[in-house]
């Protein structure tokens, strides 16, 4: 193993929080706020123990709200920032997402998600806040949210999560869970030069007509970091090119749509991620993400050796939905079936996207417990009748 300071490179043997961590500091992250909470307290006692090793800045906050106000803080100093939570923890960010989301601000969130509501499971799997993800915090937004389901996962879709937050200047989740985050396996680190590493599109000092909002082909706005001479104005108002409030709707108009529209943009290309197993001739198909695709991809060997056509879609990125991955699906199979440790949030996403074409069944679980891969198999059966 050859170990620098921010790379771990080599084959480790760690958890999903550690290697959460590692993916973080690999991806150029300097600063974590955050909260202790189960079962995300890991990637925080990680982050203490590194930052100072890579001359980074790790600062346990009085709570969630002031975690995420801090990592923004951060971001506009010009530093990869992230933090870390669950259930509640994710709840109190509400607010502080929205107002990363409206001044653009590149940063990472994970969760690491558990049996809620309220306190409810700390030390147990759930994937009930999926939706929360995606329509936590008021008004209208597009949000990026990965889905990890390995701790190798975590290391690279933690990465990819700082490279798609500075690539498209916004908030970018993590939605891990319990089992992920705990369970410990073999994750391998690349070599520093083999890592692909996107930095922020920075403000050019020679545009003297710069203005902080006014975007690009891309609809991102190139991002200048305080004390860098550019003129700042960041406010969660509704604002103009400028950054100026703009108390009316044409404004609104202007940067609510380019806040969608440049993650709606690129949801068929760059921003649709899965894994398709035994989907050439699949007749029903499993659409999951997270924990439960690890019973799921057992459903589908079982149901081979029995002689039953079935297929896998593992979601690596969630927000935005693939609905054209969906309909093309529906369009082909027999049925769906959408396994979640939740009472159904992602199905009702699946069900919308397929129009009718095929059949949708959730197999909801309301968290403390994984899907086992036979009752899988048994709907997969049922569904072939």
């Amino acid at each position: 193993m050859t170990e620098h300071s921010d790379v771990l490179t080599g084959a480790h043997f760690m958890n999903g929080d550690e290697a959460c961590a590692e993916g973080a500091l690999a991806a150029g992250c300097r600063f974590f706020a955050g909260y202790p909470i189960t079962p995300a307290t890991e990637i925080a006692e990680t982050m203490a123990d590194r930052m100072g090793e890579v001359g980074g800045v790790f600062i346990q906050m009085e709570d969630e709200l002031a975690s995420m106000n801090a990592i923004i803080g951060a971001s506009w100093g010009g530093v990869k920032s992230m933090t870390a939570t669950s259930g509640p923890g994710f709840s109190l960010m509400m607010e502080n997402l929205g107002l990363a989301l409206m001044t653009e601000t590149p940063c990472v969130v994970v969760n690491v998600q558990r049996g809620g509501p309220s306190t409810g499971l700390p030390t147990l799997v759930g994937q009930q806040d999926m939706m929360q993800a995606r329509w936590g915090s008021h008004g209208d937004y597009e949000i990026i949210a990965l889905t990890p389901n390995s701790p190798q996962e975590m290391f690279d879709l933690t990465l990819e999560a700082f490279n798609l937050s500075e690539r498209f200047r916004l908030p970018v989740l993590v939605m891990a869970d319990e089992v992920v985050g705990h369970m410990t396996e073999k994750v391998v680190i690349p070599a520093r030069e083999e890592l692909k590493i996107v930095n922020r599109k920075k403000w050019q000092k020679s545009d003297d007509k710069h203005l902080p909002y006014r975007a690009d082909e891309d609809l991102v706005p190139p991002m200048a970091a305080m004390g860098e001479g550019s003129f700042q104005h960041i406010t969660g108002l509704t604002h103009d090119e400028r950054g100026y409030p703009g108390a009316n709707a044409a404004v609104q108009d202007a940067l609510v749509r380019r806040l969608i529209d440049k993650v709606r943009k690129y949801a068929k290309t760059e921003l649709t991620r899965y894994e398709a197993v035994e989907m050439d001739d699949a007749e029903v198909v499993i659409v999951c993400y997270g924990i439960t695709s690890r019973s799921c991809l057992r459903a589908v060997r079982v149901a081979r050796e029995r002689g039953i056509k079935a297929g896998m879609i593992r979601l690596q990125i969630v927000w935005p939905f693939p609905d054209h991955l969906i309909e093309e699906i529906a369009a082909k199979a027999r049925a769906i079936i959408v396994p979640e440790i939740n009472m159904g949030q992602i199905v009702r996403e699946v069900q919308r996207a397929a129009g009718g074409k095929c059949p949708v069944h959730g197999m909801p679980i309301p968290g403390g417990a994984m899907h086992k891969p036979e009752q899988i198999v048994e709907m997969i059966t049922r569904e072939m009748q």
